[in-house]
């Protein structure tokens, strides 16, 4: 059963800033725990896009109306989904990626990760070209997408049944896919929290010895364009060598790998700290 894990925050989005076209709705039922919302997809899919539209067109916020049931079983909630409010995150797929340097690099960000098949790996804002990668590149035990976009988490579902999709803030991320073997964190710089609550986190979920891969496929240059362009999205800015190897020490994380050039970033720690 194909399934998105939604935490409970998503019932109460943000308000709405852009308007998208309306999709094809169906009621969605939501196991309610204390910890997410899974929606079962059955065939065909829960979301159903008008044949003008892809998951990469619709942009801005969430917005959500539902309603809740009370059965013998327990509470249950009904999601009517009709309209979809989201950011643009169309410029992590963008044709710029294409090109042969940056697939070099893409590869690169891969390798760093030393996956195997029995690795527990987790991508954070990843994009659908980089998930695609990965599951043709690096099988693994699990792979756990987490994002804050329903949308791309839905097209990643379609293609991927056995990959995990967790709808939310990385800080959010359930314990129970620990530990984690490699982390991806693919575009840190649109994660709203202070790196010293990232690796806090890391440090709970991650195995010793687990590879943390920090990366952005064209580097600051292109970084400081998005920034401009997407505002509401890129939040930080990627953190300099001092910066990183300072805070990874404070949580038992040490560089093995750092590169900072224009047009490419790479940073590669290891989790050194012993099984209790």
């Amino acid at each position: 059963m194909r399934s998105l894990l939604l935490p409970c925050s998503f019932l109460h989005p943000s308000p709405p800033r852009l308007s998208l076209p309306r999709l094809q709705s169906q009621p969605r039922h939501i196991n309610s725990d204390s910890s997410r919302h899974d929606i079962c997809h059955a065939s065909p899919p829960c979301l159903s896009f008008q044949s003008n539209f892809s998951c990469k067109s619709l942009c801005s916020h969430q917005s959500l109306a539902g309603t809740a049931n009370a059965s013998n079983e327990g509470a249950v909630s009904v999601i009517n989904i009709e309209d979809f409010y989201e950011k643009d995150w169309s410029f992590l797929d963008s044709d710029d990626l294409n090109s042969e340097q940056v697939r070099q690099n893409i590869d690169r960000i891969t390798s760093a990760g030393e996956i195997e098949e029995t690795s527990r790996v987790l991508v954070s804002i990843g994009s659908e070209g980089f998930v695609d990668h990965l599951v043709e590149s690096s099988p693994s035990q699990l792979l756990l997408v987490v994002h804050d976009s329903i949308l791309i988490l839905a097209g990643i579902k379609e293609k991927y049944d056995e990959v995990k999709c967790w709808q939310g803030e990385l800080i959010g991320v359930p314990e129970k896919w620990s530990p984690l073997d490699v982390v991806f964190l693919y575009f840190l710089p649109a994660l709203p929290f202070k790196l010293d609550q990232i690796f806090t986190l890391l440090a709970k979920r991650c195995s010793p010895g687990a590879r943390l891969v920090i990366s952005h496929p064209q580097g600051r240059a292109v970084l400081q364009q998005q920034g401009k362009q997407f505002p509401d999205i890129i939040v930080a800015n990627l953190p300099d060598k001092t910066t990183l190897q300072r805070v990874a020490a404070d949580h038992s994380f040490e560089m093995t790998e750092f590169e900072d050039e224009p047009g490419f970033y790479l940073a590669v720690l290891k989790f050194i700290k012993a099984n209790n």
